[in-house]
């Protein structure tokens, strides 16, 4: 389980994010949600420090990606 988790979150960090659709990034940020919880259910059992650094990079690509959804606020 656990190295299925880590294949899908090396699959997210080597994804190109320029050029998809609204869509994808809407479904992208549900996914990696997902992905991060999933994560942190066995991070609560193992407690290995990879997987609480896996967990931070894909919140990092999270919160760029539902920063780009949110859209520029013009003053």
């Amino acid at each position: 389980m656990t190295t299925e988790l880590l294949q899908k979150a090396s699959e997210f960090e080597n994804r190109k994010w320029s050029r998809i659709t609204t869509s994808d990034r809407v479904q992208a940020s549900r996914d990696l949600k997902k992905l991060i919880l999933d994560i942190n259910e066995v991070y609560k059992k193992t407690r290995d420090q990879h997987l609480m650094e896996v967990m931070k990079s894909l919140t990092a690509i999270k919160r760029k990606v539902e920063k780009r959804l949110q859209g520029r606020i013009e003053v």
